[in-house]
């Protein structure tokens, strides 16, 4: 059976774009592969995160992925922290990670552009611990997107490297995956690009129906169109590209159809996406307000998914200690 990781910061949250371009797959998929779904903390502290909101982001995103349909009876969702042998396996890793390639990876030196000031020795080595994650499990595939292919590459490169330095075919050469087929791409409400946190352009799954409201009838149009079949501008096409995802068909055609007929009145339009959107979210978002107030649940869950993690990077840390030399007495 494939072995499947995922995961995700905990400065993180989930939105549209979250669901119906991956969380949708990991339900499935974790009926048919060995999957592994982690919440990055550690990750996280690259940025210096509010150590006082560390722990509420983590539990924010940890009820957001159960809500989402994610059964930790059948997959194995742990906190990264949790499973201390990250850190020794990305240390061990380190060792055979040149300073030159990490300094040449783009994420690295958009951070050092837009954050000169924090240039920390975590940020450098972010791809090391990325890759510990990956190889701890001797992962096979690797849901990621466009702006983390780069560090996935990396980790090919050091499972690589590692078997050719000690002469072993033990890490697997983890490929991304894309669940089969191109995935669903929820853009932003602002006109332009991908749906996400930091661009402040995204419904996010906790968010409530009015809010909702609120942020879909501000969302970026155009001034219509000036005759007949009019080709979309790109903030109307987007419109369209979140309404194929949670309205129904005969909707979708009815607004196009007024589109094409030059008789679109975007308020319309807005509102009823809003509402299509609450129907899709609102479900999600109860049962992410239940079981984050129910913390012995939780509890049961990290503590449960940590055993298992642990389990199999146990046996990972036991054969890369033996494969290079480290050998108790």
């Amino acid at each position: 059976m494939k072995r499947v990781l995922s995961g995700i910061r905990s400065t993180g949250q989930l939105h549209l774009g979250n669901y119906f371009g991956a969380l949708k797959n990991f339900v499935t998929m974790q009926h048919d592969a060995e999957c592994f779904f982690f919440i990055a903390d550690y990750h996280s502290l690259t940025t210096h995160p509010d150590p006082t909101r560390l722990h509420g982001n983590v539990k924010q995103i940890l009820s957001e992925y159960l809500a989402a349909g994610i059964d930790p009876q059948v997959a194995t969702i742990y906190i990264q922290s949790d499973v201390p042998q990250v850190a020794e396996l990305s240390l061990l890793l380190s060792m055979h990670a040149y300073v030159g390639e990490l300094e040449r990876t783009a994420s690295f030196k958009d951070k050092v552009r837009k954050n000169p000031e924090n240039v920390n020795a975590g940020l450098l080595t972010y791809p090391v611990l990325m890759a510990a994650d990956i190889l701890l499990h001797r992962a096979d595939y690797v849901p990621v997107g466009k702006d983390q292919e780069q560090h996935l590459e990396l980790t090919r490169r050091f499972a690589r490297r590692f078997n050719q330095i000690y002469g072993v075919d033990y890490f697997p050469e983890s490929v991304p995956y894309n669940f089969g087929r191109e995935l669903v791409k929820i853009p932003g409400l602002d006109g332009t690009g991908k749906m996400g946190k930091s661009e402040g352009n995204g419904i996010f799954l906790s968010d409530s129906d009015e809010v909702i409201r609120k942020k879909v009838m501000k969302a970026v149009t155009d001034s219509g169109p000036t005759e007949p079949n009019s080709p979309f501008s790109e903030p109307v096409a987007n419109i369209f590209t979140i309404m194929d995802a949670v309205s129904e068909p005969s909707t979708v055609a009815y607004f196009k159809e007024k589109y094409a007929s030059c008789e679109i009145r975007y308020g319309e339009l807005k509102k009823q996406l809003a509402e299509d959107i609450i129907r899709t979210v609102a479900p999600i978002r109860e049962r992410i307000e239940a079981i984050s107030s129910n913390d012995k649940y939780l509890h049961e869950v990290v503590t449960d998914g940590a055993a298992k993690a642990r389990r199999s990077a146990d046996r990972t840390l036991a054969d890369v200690r033996e494969i290079m030399g480290i050998h108790p007495f």
